[in-house]
């Protein structure tokens, strides 16, 4: 009772009946051929233990090849956040906060220290979006008076971004004063204005070049570019950085001129240009 039973026809021409078993266990079927039938199994028990043998040696098959569990050294437990679709927040749930490099007082976080040094950043938009979106709310910054952001080039998807999703107290907008570098700060100056963020003002850099022998300035790049852009824009001019061999190699050695060479005119412009944008910054929310 409960197990299945299974039949099968067959035509008399090709079966005759006998006697012997075969004989007996055949009748006659409702259209001149033959039916036979196999009772249900009858050992219910039998049958219990053979399925419990196949999956004995089920376990064994996928067990082969597996390796041994590790445990982590240094982790008590591990939890882990799972779930069939992407995009659904699961790395925003399960990571702590990143904490950002320190320096001379500076904290500093970049996608440039979380990718290898040679990787290019290949990313679509909605990519760029979760990459900007975790370096400004999952960054450990703790108490900052001032949070400034080096944006990409351009006035695309990073700008946008974060001009809609947190407050910005103001833009600045550096340039070298060659008329190519112009078109693009300008519009750089346009897009911030449509978008409601206050333009502080304008940075002109590597304004002019002092040769370190002779003395002689020479205007790389032209003289007055950047100024001529704020006139038109109707902006102030937040001063001039030269272009000068001793800003690019305290860069690269990590030591900023404003640090190695405080007393240097680069170092006063850099701390000149520092002191116009926080003046012209507005009050502090309390």
């Amino acid at each position: 009772m409960g197990s299945p039973a299974w039949c099968w026809a067959l035509r008399a021409a090709r079966f005759p009946v006998g006697g012997g078993r075969a004989g007996r266990a055949l009748r006659s079927g409702p259209s001149g051929g033959f039916a036979a039938c196999a009772a249900p199994f009858a050992d219910s028990a039998s049958s219990s233990s053979r399925d419990e043998a196949l999956r004995d040696k089920r376990a064994r098959i996928l067990s082969r090849g597996l390796p041994k569990q590790k445990p982590i050294a240094g982790v008590k437990q591990v939890v882990v956040l799972a779930s069939g679709k992407g995009g659904v927040g699961k790395s925003t749930t399960a990571e702590n906060l990143m904490r950002p490099l320190k320096n001379y007082g500076i904290t500093c976080m970049s996608m440039g220290f979380l990718i290898e040094e040679t990787a290019p950043v290949v990313w679509r938009g909605l990519m760029v979006m979760s990459a900007v979106e975790k370096l400004l709310r999952q960054v450990d910054w703790g108490q900052l008076d001032y949070l400034v952001i080096d944006m990409p080039p351009g006035t695309g998807d990073v700008q946008l971004s974060v001009s809609q999703n947190i407050p910005i107290a103001g833009a600045v907008i550096i340039s070298t004063p060659q008329d190519v570098a112009l078109l693009d700060a300008r519009k750089g100056a346009e897009m911030f204005r449509k978008v409601h963020v206050p333009v502080l003002g304008l940075v002109q850099n590597m304004s002019v070049f002092q040769c370190p022998k002779c003395k002689h300035e020479t205007h790389i790049f032209g003289a007055d570019g950047v100024r001529d852009l704020a006139k038109t824009l109707g902006l102030d001019i937040l001063g001039d950085i030269p272009l000068h061999v001793n800003i690019r190699e305290t860069c690269d050695s990590g030591q900023p001129v404003v640090i190695s060479q405080p007393q240097s005119d680069a170092a006063k412009a850099y701390l000149k240009i520092a002191m116009e944008i926080v003046r012209r910054l507005p009050s502090p929310p309390v």
